[in-house]
């Protein structure tokens, strides 16, 4: 039997079975174990209530799909129970974005 609550077993909503990606319904915490499909998801750092969090492996380069549809790519790999957000993920229809970016705009680099 694995060490997992019923309120973890739910802290997941995937909204299509064909989507590599599920939303937190809750706060979760870094180290938090999530029962999911059979699997037991070890959450890597602290994922916001509405964001994002890998339910398959997505390699460098694959679509993020959420709802069955593409939301952006990998930027680097992507192990199930991670939080999937700007720092691993890029848009790949508008601008993703990121601190360094801002920067670089602010100092007329970009």
């Amino acid at each position: 039997m694995h060490d997992v609550s019923r309120d973890q077993r739910s802290a997941l909503l995937r909204l299509d079975p064909a989507d590599n990606v599920a939303m937190a319904k809750r706060d979760l915490a870094a180290g938090e174990r999530i029962d999911f499909a059979g699997a037991i998801l070890a959450i890597e750092r602290p994922v916001p209530t509405g964001h994002k969090v890998a339910v398959a492996t997505i390699q460098p380069g694959a679509r993020i799909i959420k709802f069955r549809v593409s939301i952006g790519s990998a930027t680097e790999a992507i192990v199930p129970g991670a939080y999937v957000h700007t720092h691993n993920m890029k848009s790949d229809y508008i601008p993703t974005f990121t601190f360094e970016a801002g920067r670089q705009f602010e100092e007329g680099k970009a």
